[in-house]
């Protein structure tokens, strides 16, 4: 079996479930090709896993100090370099297209009549998350933008009967007992949309603090009681693991990291990004983060003096949904959903 798999790449969660996935397609004996859109091809990193992949603009949003910019996501769009990469796009030598919200792959494949799955947390906005009507055209609007046959969204609780347990690769690390005898204490940051000045300034308000700032520079260095680090895929699931908190967007990739491996969770939503938005009022209602809006000292001073979380247990969900893409996704989809969540049962 050969699967086209297309990827949105405008943030880390996607190509992180692809990086997730991967494995457990190549253990039923399916070859993958991969193409990435929604970021430029020069901002792709440690991409090594992939091989020979395929790149394509796509679409993506343009966000500046925390919010959405409508007019400046507008003025980026290129429907019809779009329109030219769906047409040129073959896929007849597939057996599968599979999308990760990616819009190339996922309407070459409706053009061309391929056998297609979308797998990805916005396939879940079709649903009323944790009691929260979705708006009117929601659903109308993820399934024109990534249309498929088959949708598996991704969702952090067992309430629908086709959304996935989150996809997560299984480092060893988080087999092995976080030595924190070791570590001086500290707190994991991650606001890549946020003006990293304004976030700086926020957390030297608390000097006795230790921070490990990811973000996008070059080499590390330190500001004060701030470590600025460049993104690593490497360093960063440590850092995750031995980390006395995380502060993020809320991001469903990185939130669902952060449950497993037991940390308390300061979200600031992207404004204006309905998904992350969805996030943020779904994981409030669980319990499981505070939330955020302004960088105010208040809501930092709070959430510091709270006591540490516990590890939020998911199911595997890989194995299933490998296995029911190999044999040509002919089960209904609630099946392969109750096969991934009843391993906790």
């Amino acid at each position: 079996m050969k699967i086209l798999y297309g990827v949105q790449a405008t943030g880390n969660g996607h190509i992180t479930r692809a990086r997730a996935l991967l494995p457990a397609l190549q253990q039923q004996g399916i070859e993958v090709d991969f193409l990435f859109s929604g970021r430029s091809e020069a901002q792709l990193f440690d991409m090594a896993m992939f091989k020979d992949y395929a790149w394509a603009n796509g679409f993506t949003f343009s966000s500046r100090n925390g919010k959405v910019q409508p007019l400046s996501t507008l003025r980026q769009l290129k429907p019809l370099q779009f329109i030219k990469d769906v047409r040129q796009l073959d896929v007849s030598a597939y057996d599968l297209v599979l999308t990760d919200f990616e819009p190339v792959s996922a309407w070459a494949a409706k053009r061309q009549g391929i056998l297609s799955v979308g797998l990805a947390r916005q396939y879940a906005l079709r649903h009323p998350l944790a009691g929260k009507q979705s708006v009117s055209w929601l659903k109308a609007a993820v399934s024109v933008f990534a249309p498929a046959q088959h949708y598996l969204g991704v969702h952090w609780q067992p309430d629908y009967p086709d959304l996935l347990p989150p996809l997560l690769s299984a480092p060893a690390v988080f087999n092995q007992p976080a030595n924190f005898a070791s570590f001086e204490p500290f707190i994991l940051v991650y606001l890549p949309f946020e003006q990293l000045t304004q976030v700086l300034a926020w957390l030297k308000q608390y000097p006795v603090w230790q921070f490990k700032l990811y973000t996008d520079i070059k080499a590390p260095y330190q500001d004060e009681n701030v470590k600025l680090l460049p993104f690593s895929r490497q360093a960063f699931p440590l850092d995750l693991h031995h980390a006395s908190g995380v502060i993020c967007n809320s991001g469903f990739g990185l939130c669902s990291e952060a449950l497993r491996a037991g940390k308390k969770l300061l979200i600031k939503p992207l404004k204006g990004q309905i998904e992350q938005a969805y996030n943020a009022y779904t994981l409030a209602n669980m319990a499981k983060a505070s939330v955020f809006s302004d960088f105010t000292a208040n809501v930092l001073d709070t959430w510091l003096q709270q006591e540490a979380a516990q590890p939020y247990a998911f199911p595997d969900p890989l194995p299933a949904v490998a296995q029911w893409l190999k044999q040509g996704c002919v089960r209904p989809v609630s099946d392969v959903v109750r096969q991934a969540w009843q391993q906790n049962e």
